[in-house]
């Protein structure tokens, strides 16, 4: 195994994403918002199950690319889904528009260049629009899960690795795990506008 606690970090976020994902499935609320919520926590667990498949087993470069798409499915499901939750109906067609073009870009962007800056540069666009959108019509647990989230990236950004065996993508996988929480916590709540 290439970096046992990387694929341990990254299989627990996984699995607090897919319990949370499935969580918001179960309620089989009327709510497109929290459906869309729901499938962007099941792709983010799915691209965090790929990572650790990928940084711990197989260093592919088609698990890594299938990894960076889900994790770009998952930010177009935030827009959408918060979308959904602030917009009236006009505003909120572009807002899909937009993060459905955004992802076609994206997924073209990936199979050129499968750095993971093209994933930093994706989720901060579509954080920006969540936290907007999510400030115009307030929602402080995703607010916060957006300022945790980009602590998470400054943690992974900045290559601090608290120990020998716990590395920067240790901490990010960590802190993000917050995160979801919050998500979570503002997406079950959440009322179609």
């Amino acid at each position: 195994m290439n970096e046992p606690m990387t694929v341990v970090t990254d299989y627990i976020l996984g699995a607090v994403s897919a319990y949370l994902g499935w969580r918001l499935f179960r309620q089989r609320a009327a709510e497109r918002s929290r459906r869309w919520w729901s499938r962007a926590f099941i792709a983010l667990a799915l691209g965090a199950f790929l990572g650790g498949t990928w940084h711990g087993f197989a260093r592919n470069e088609w698990l890594w690319k299938a990894t960076l798409l889900t994790v770009g499915v998952a930010s177009a499901a935030m827009m959408i889904a918060s979308a959904f939750a602030t917009l009236p109906a006009r505003a909120r067609a572009s807002v899909i528009g937009l993060a459905a073009a955004m992802f076609v870009v994206y997924a073209g962007w990936v199979m050129i260049e499968d750095r993971f800056l093209v994933v930093v540069a994706d989720t901060a666009i579509a954080f920006a629009l969540v936290a907007a959108l999510h400030l115009w019509k307030w929602n402080g647990a995703i607010l916060a899960g957006v300022g945790v989230s980009l602590v998470a990236a400054a943690a992974q950004a900045s290559g601090f690795a608290p120990h020998p065996h716990f590395n920067h993508n240790d901490l990010y996988h960590v802190i993000q795990i917050g995160a979801m929480a919050l998500f979570y916590r503002g997406a079950r709540e959440l009322r179609d506008a």
